[in-house]
């Protein structure tokens, strides 16, 4: 079997990079082969690469991110009347690309012109963006979402059978066990990449009022993560310094520590050291006129992988990654919720472990050598019915 893979790639700075990255390497190791398309001088795949198309069996594209490369290229493929299968992972569900993947030379404008006139510009042609998604997921031979939420509201939105939707869990790699540190000291931690719209802001007013409530309490956070995302929206300022300057406001700057641009190498290590990870985001209003976005987390899946239970907001689908003693959900920007839920791991270190027991046997169902294996079934599959 042989597959091109339309996707970014690491070194882009982003989580679907990484997820395709080591999805990629995965497949290899499956024995299935997997190549990049021909790129042209701006990162495209130019349609003229013909001979290319004909020597694959099938098509996959990861979709999200606000990314619209991998969209706006499954329909040039779709487009042509004999062709190799087309199949997506879809970062981000409900919704395919969110936004309009083709704008206008006026609309491309805007779309560098300050908040909030790019999201507006979206709200205003969602309406044709969503007749584009739904075309093109009519046509793909298999979707694949990362959660069962996401599976549901995928074909619901995009008006497909149920059938055609297929979750399979984000992959991890095999991490080596490790206790939970000793000393009495909670010790927290945010992993991912830090950029505004990830809750960090809840998270430091929920430490915050932990911390007024009980000057004594043990408890430290560490937030940790790349500090130069590729962002559809990316938002002004110096955004660390925003964040240090509001741990300082409120108090608890001695309570943080900071790891930024962690290394690779480190990520295990970082999050292995910690008892719980935090994940406080958010959706915001924009997003919610567009659609529910349901997917996923790869830190979460970094969570699984180490071992570490979880403490999130209700957004995307973390209500059900969350559901088997892994970890717990509090209301989005509900900073008395998050501040409860931290006051009673302080209290009960119990459940602590518990929530790391839990994670660790997700991770070793979720390894990324059992995950290829589901994407060869499926594109095994899809193959067999095509011929």
């Amino acid at each position: 079997m042989r597959i091109a893979l339309l996707a970014p790639l690491p070194p882009v700075q982003s989580g679907i990079a990484d997820y395709a990255g080591a999805w990629r390497a995965a497949m290899a190791a499956r024995g299935v082969e997997v190549v990049v398309p021909p790129q042209d001088a701006d990162g495209h795949w130019p349609a003229a690469h013909d001979g290319f198309w004909k020597q694959v069996d099938l098509v996959h594209a990861e979709l999200g991110g606000g990314r619209a490369r991998e969209f706006l290229h499954l329909e040039q493929l779709q487009a042509r009347p004999t062709g190799p299968r087309l199949t997506a992972t879809v970062h981000d569900p409900e919704r395919l690309v969110w936004r309009n993947p083709a704008p206008s030379a006026l609309g491309r404008r805007i779309g560098s012109w300050p908040r909030p006139l790019p999201q507006l510009h979206a709200l205003a042609t969602d309406r044709a963006t969503l007749r584009r998604e739904r075309r093109l997921a009519r046509g793909l031979s298999a979707l694949v979402t990362l959660t069962g939420t996401g599976a549901d509201q995928l074909a619901r939105r995009m008006r497909v059978e149920r059938s055609r939707v297929h979750c399979i869990a984000h992959g991890n790699p095999q991490v080596t066990p490790v206790a939970l540190p000793a000393g009495d000291t909670l010790q927290l931690l945010y992993f991912g990449f830090i950029y505004p719209g990830k809750g960090i802001e809840m998270l430091l007013r929920a430490l915050a009022k932990v911390v007024a409530a009980r000057p004594r309490a043990a408890v430290r956070l560490t937030l940790a993560g790349g500090t130069a995302p590729e962002l559809t929206f990316a938002g002004g300022g110096d955004y660390l310094a925003q964040l240090q300057a509001l741990a300082s406001g409120l108090g608890i700057g001695d309570r943080l520590r900071w790891e930024l641009d962690l290394p690779a190498a480190r990520i295990v290590d970082c999050i292995q050291a910690h008892h719980v990870m935090v994940l406080p985001y958010r959706q915001s209003w924009r997003i919610r006129l567009l659609g529910r976005m349901c997917g996923t987390s790869g830190a979460l899946s970094w969570a699984h992988a180490c071992g570490r239970g979880v403490l999130a907001t209700d957004t995307r689908a973390f209500a059900e990654e969350l559901s088997q003693g892994n970890g717990q959900v509090v209301p989005q920007d509900d900073v008395q919720a998050m501040a409860a839920a931290i006051t009673r791991l302080i209290d009960e270190p119990t459940r602590v472990s518990r929530w790391a027991g839990q994670a660790a046997a997700l991770g070793e169902q979720r390894r990324w050598d059992q995950v290829a294996g589901h994407f060869a079934g499926l594109f095994n599959h899809v193959l067999e019915v095509h011929r």
